[in-house]
């Protein structure tokens, strides 16, 4: 059988740089080399400071960058060498979650590798298989056709998504009723043919692969004539974005119904913890909808840099003009973002968060303070935050018996990246 000696693959990003890290520290006697037209993250990949952040994955690159795992922007070389090219020669389909991508890599639910039925797409998947066998039991390594192997990531991460959507609609009903949305998800969690993964209400779903995908699965519907399954796949992005406005709605409407000139702390801008990645992050949706309202923003994120956090909120469909630099202001720490305050907004689901001095924070901020829990961390700290003083609002659930009554006005815009830029944006 072939043996695979040197890989190649092109892209070092949030999937080809760990992926291809840990494949050259479980098989030190493979060359791998990754790839990119960005000297710059490469520079960042051969240095002390990686370009992404991922628990654990520091020390993999350092036990092996510079042996057998090499970063460049020499492609055409590399993929000279190559004896087996990532991206380009067989569908290998990655299952990766972002904050323990390291520990789904060495320890995997299963390996998929589709092929073509023939006899050269069979020699590459079995040369394939050979490269993960070296950690990954041979059972646990699934080989299909190309198509199979394409929709089954599609499908996972739309029935992943789609269950997110399905909780998230629940905590709109619990809020409406008095039912608690963790006891709900804890209830139904316990039947075995549910399961209790993924039933943790929001304030939405974020990442890369999410939207993407399930978009994509909605593409494929319609292009090959399935309207049906197409519209019922876009309800999970479209109860998604309702989750964000429907947060957004209440943050607003929680503060008399304006927020126009107020300070809003926004704490947590990735799209989940332990990752610094902020693509379709949630916070940049609500960012928008409380900056088209006039608010001003203190956001504070313990792994997102201040340039991106700027990059991301100056997209065209976000904001215009000198909208971020009138109303957008990137904090050292959370105290600072929460300094004279009207409102903290917790946006990342970070640990950091609920070990936060909150009687400091409430001394500092405007009264009545407001939190917004929108990834419901601090439910062990309910009473203790209300003895403080704070009113809280979080998801799927009322907290505060005695709330400061409000006449609910506002009505929030639907608003996606993938959209052009409006014109003129509701201020």
């Amino acid at each position: 059988m072939f043996e695979i000696k040197k890989i190649c693959c092109i892209g070092a990003g949030y999937v080809g740089g760990p992926t291809c890290s840990v494949i050259a520290q479980m098989c030190p006697n493979i060359k791998v080399t990754v790839v990119d037209v960005n000297e710059a993250r490469i520079n960042a990949w051969n240095s002390d400071t990686l370009p992404i952040y991922e628990p654990g994955l520091k020390e993999v690159v350092e036990s092996c960058r510079g042996r057998n795992l090499f970063f460049s922007t020499s492609i055409d070389d590399a993929i000279r060498e190559a004896d087996l090219v990532f991206i380009s020669v067989l569908s290998n389909p990655e299952f990766l979650a972002e904050g323990t991508a390291i520990n789904d890599l060495k320890n995997p639910d299963r390996v998929l590798i589709g092929g073509d039925d023939s006899p050269e797409g069979q020699k590459a998947v079995h040369a394939l298989c050979a490269v993960y066998e070296h950690w990954v039991p041979k059972e646990k390594i699934l080989t299909t056709n190309t198509w199979s192997s394409e929709l089954s990531k599609l499908a996972a991460n739309a029935f992943l998504a789609q269950r997110i959507s399905s909780i998230n609609s629940i905590s709109a009903l619990c809020e409406a009723t008095g039912a608690d949305v963790e006891e709900v998800a804890r209830a139904i969690g316990t039947d075995q043919r549910i399961g209790n993964k993924f039933l943790k209400a929001s304030v939405g779903f974020g990442g890369s692969c999410f939207q993407k995908d399930v978009l994509n699965l909605v593409y494929l519907c319609e292009a090959l004539n399935l309207p049906e399954v197409a519209r019922y796949w876009q309800q999970v992005i479209d109860m998604n974005d309702y989750q964000r406005r429907r947060f957004a709605s209440r943050i607003i409407d929680s503060l008399f119904n304006t927020v126009t000139d107020k300070k809003i702390a926004i704490l947590g801008f990735a799209f989940k913890k332990d990752t610094g990645d902020t693509r379709e992050s949630s916070s940049i949706y609500i960012s928008k909808y409380l900056m088209d309202e006039g608010a001003k923003l203190h956001i504070y994120d313990p792994k997102v840099p201040k340039e991106q956090i700027i990059l991301d909120l100056s997209h065209p469909g976000v904001s215009e003009d000198n909208q971020v630099s009138r109303l957008v202001t990137i904090s050292k720490d959370p105290y600072e973002a929460c300094d004279g305050a009207h409102a903290l907004v917790i946006c990342t689901e970070w640990d950091m968060f609920k070990e936060l001095d909150y009687e400091r924070i409430h001394k500092k901020m405007l009264k009545p303070a407001f939190i917004f829990d929108g990834r419901r961390v601090l439910d062990d700290l309910h009473n203790e935050l209300q003895v403080i003083g704070f009113q809280i609002e979080t998801i799927g659930k009322k907290v505060s018996a005695k709330r400061i009554p409000f006449a609910s006005s506002c009505e929030i815009p639907k608003f996606s990246l993938q959209d052009p830029p409006l014109k003129k944006p509701r201020v």
